[in-house]
């Protein structure tokens, strides 16, 4: 381990370190070592690198740095970079700023022309992508998934019109009504769900939406844990009449409410009155609407 010296001639780095996502095994040679190295480490959850550092051996003291502190705390690790502190960012698990904290005190660093290094290790949604079995060549990461029913829904149906794979988070709570939510709006999109990755009780789901609710129900112990979705490609949307994909019927009466009512109104309606898959509604209606809004 280097000697702590606040005395330097030149800045410090900052160091962003990829940590296990649950298998101790996967944590980097050169991630431990930098680990081991820097001055400080600024930890999500204290307590749970804590436990991580001291299963390694790693005495490097910790700081918190978390979504209702990191603000405040910017300034003061940007000046121990000055300083010529070697600073150590991690999250909980896996790479950070991937719906964790971080983003506030790179930017400074970035701002302030500080040395920002990566160190690459474990992430879990290239992990749950890597063995998907969906297209990988293009995909989108949505981070998790919003927590009303309502909101959610809404936003599945969006991402779902995406032509390419969806990547998200869900947590243990909400899973079995987004499975539900994803079996209503697509039943036969291809859906991958990964659960507790690389831990001892690890499962994989992988088949149409429709098939995942009762999976999830065949077993208690698949609803807990943390999990990531992985979601198929959509069809491309195109920008009219029967090329739509809904149909010209269903697009003459989609146009006619989105013109007078709210759109999700409107996509609710249409969906009663032509039958037609809600997602692929409330995709042309998304269409229609940034038409009408250029125009």
């Amino acid at each position: 381990m280097k000697e702590r010296n606040t005395l330097s001639t030149r800045p410090g780095k900052l160091w962003v370190v990829a940590t296990p996502i649950g298998n101790l095994e996967d944590l980097a040679p050169r991630a431990r070592q930098v680990l081991a190295n820097v001055d400080l480490i600024a930890a999500e959850d204290t307590r749970h690198s804590g436990r991580l550092l001291s299963r390694l051996g790693i005495p490097s003291p910790l700081l918190s740095l978390h979504e209702h502190n990191e603000a405040a705390r910017v300034p003061g690790l940007v000046e121990r970079l000055w300083q010529g502190q070697d600073i150590a960012l991690v999250s909980d698990a896996g790479t950070p700023l991937l719906s964790d904290p971080g983003f506030r005190l790179v930017r400074a660093c970035r701002e302030a022309g500080l040395e920002v290094l990566p160190v690459p290790g474990p992430g879990a949604a290239l992990a749950a992508l890597s063995v998907a079995g969906l297209p990988s060549d293009r995909f989108c990461f949505e981070g998790f998934l919003p927590a009303s029913g309502a909101a959610r829904r809404e936003r599945l149906g969006s991402l779902l019109a995406h032509p390419v794979t969806v990547v998200c988070f869900e947590s243990a709570h909400r899973v079995r009504d987004t499975a539900a939510d994803l079996a209503g709006l697509a039943p036969e999109r291809g859906i991958f769900l990964a659960r507790e990755m690389t831990k001892h009780f690890e499962e994989h789901f992988f088949g149409p939406a429709s098939m995942l609710p009762a999976w999830l129900d065949l077993d208690a112990n698949r609803t807990r844990g943390e999990f990531v979705l992985v979601i198929a490609p959509g069809q491309p949307s195109r920008n009219a009449g029967s090329d739509a994909g809904i149909g010209d019927e269903a697009e003459r009466v989609l146009a006619a409410l989105v013109a007078e009512v709210p759109l999700k109104q409107a996509v609710k309606l249409a969906t009663t009155i032509t039958g037609v898959a809600r997602n692929r509604l409330y995709a042309r209606a998304l269409e229609l609407a940034s038409d009408d809004t250029a125009s």
